[in-house]
């Protein structure tokens, strides 16, 4: 716990609630949307998922910072989160790998984040209400006057963060899981001829890119907005379509990017928002959740046989509006019956609403990156040279 001398802190809601609290991280103010996560482990993969941009994380279980801040698990180069919402924050963390506390990590990239509110009510609130615009601030200390500069923020619905997370140039990616899977890599998939996959950057995590790494892909990451015509410059064997922030149908250069690459009749793995660009590819519309998905242990199946998977989304695709002649429903979010998974009757592509790399189960999902490497393999094989 910090000391009570810290800077006081407010947070407000869009509905006009006020929360009293202390900083931690950063001072200033930073408005966003509030929404809230539920894993009990992994606080620096969440601030630094750049699906998280634009907005204002709770953390549900009691206590961050045990462990501290190491450069080695971060999911990109910097915290992405708006800002962070705690009950406690430990400020001397044990952990043989942690190079810093978690305060003074937020401080370093200006990150603001208070701490003293009872997270497990402010959640059930949002659970009831819905997710909500909000502002946590150290400046603006009446609850008034910060509503009215939340009021005057824009809604998550409509907004296109993609564009702010990409990659502004390609790059290639080679190093793979740090600790080695045994069962892993079935034998069929063989190191000696690297297949190629371009990464469309929508906000990509950087384990997303270890686990193709592992899988013997060469992987270049392009930036969101690529031309078809570049992308097929590659002669890529796939193409994956990272998860990313924002609401998918804002993003129009992804859907349509993804549409002409499906004309290409090449291998498509899309995670998180690369599955509903993807699904919006193909016709299906999507929808915002009233509170999204974001945690460890969420349930995700069809056929008598239940993932763990890890999940950060806000929005869906609509299962009134995929076209059952085409597409095939794979994997239902087991909480509420959406869609977690679909593929194509006929085309080599398929995509999850979840994180088959973050190993929540622990490895209950990895079989999707060697469906991806098999569906390159074939096509490949059944490509004239």
């Amino acid at each position: 716990m910090l000391s009570m001398d810290t800077q006081p802190a407010l947070l407000v809601l869009a509905d006009g609630s006020s929360y009293e609290a202390w900083s931690f991280g950063a001072l200033g103010t930073a408005v966003g949307e509030v929404v809230f996560n539920t894993g009990m482990t992994g606080y620096q993969e969440v601030l630094t998922d750049p699906s998280y941009c634009g907005q204002l994380v709770i953390f549900t279980y009691p206590e961050l910072g045990n462990t501290g801040v190491n450069s080695e698990d971060e999911e990109s180069d910097r915290p992405q989160v708006k800002g962070a919402i705690a009950r406690n924050v430990c400020v001397k963390p044990s952990n043989w790998r942690s190079t810093q506390t978690l305060s003074s990590y937020l401080q370093d990239h200006h990150i603001p984040g208070i701490y003293g509110i009872d997270t497990r009510a402010l959640t059930r609130k949002l659970r009831s209400a819905g997710s909500m615009n909000g502002a946590i601030s150290t400046d603006i200390l009446d609850p008034k006057s910060l509503v009215e500069k939340v009021r005057q923020a824009p809604v998550m619905e409509g907004l296109n963060l993609a564009e702010l997370v990409t990659t502004p140039t390609p790059y290639e990616w080679v190093e793979p899981t740090a600790i080695a899977w045994e069962f892993a890599l079935p034998e069929s998939i063989s190191h000696s001829q690297p297949l190629t996959v371009v990464a469309l950057d929508f906000g990509i995590k950087r384990n997303i890119l270890r686990r193709l790494a592992s899988y013997g892909c060469r992987v270049i990451v392009v930036p969101a907005n690529t031309p078809v015509e570049v992308i097929l410059k590659y002669e890529p064997d796939g193409i994956f379509l990272s998860n990313g922030p924002g609401d998918p149908a804002a993003v129009s250069v992804g859907i349509a990017t993804a549409k002409a690459l499906i004309a290409e009749y090449k291998p498509l793995f899309g995670i998180c928002l690369g599955h509903q660009l993807l699904g919006l590819s193909l016709g299906v519309d999507t929808f915002k959740l009233k509170f999204g998905h974001r945690g460890l242990n969420q349930p995700a199946g069809l056929r008598q046989q239940v993932e763990i998977t890890s999940q950060n989304h806000g929005f869906a695709l609509n299962t009134e509006s995929i076209s059952q002649a085409e597409v095939e429903i794979t994997h239902f979010n087991l909480n509420d019956q959406t869609i977690a998974g679909l593929e194509h009757k006929f085309l080599p592509l398929f995509s999850v609403q979840y994180h088959p790399e973050a190993s929540p189960g622990p490895h209950d999902a990895d079989y999707l990156f060697g469906k991806f490497v098999q569906l390159m393999r074939a096509h490949r094989a059944s490509t004239p040279t």
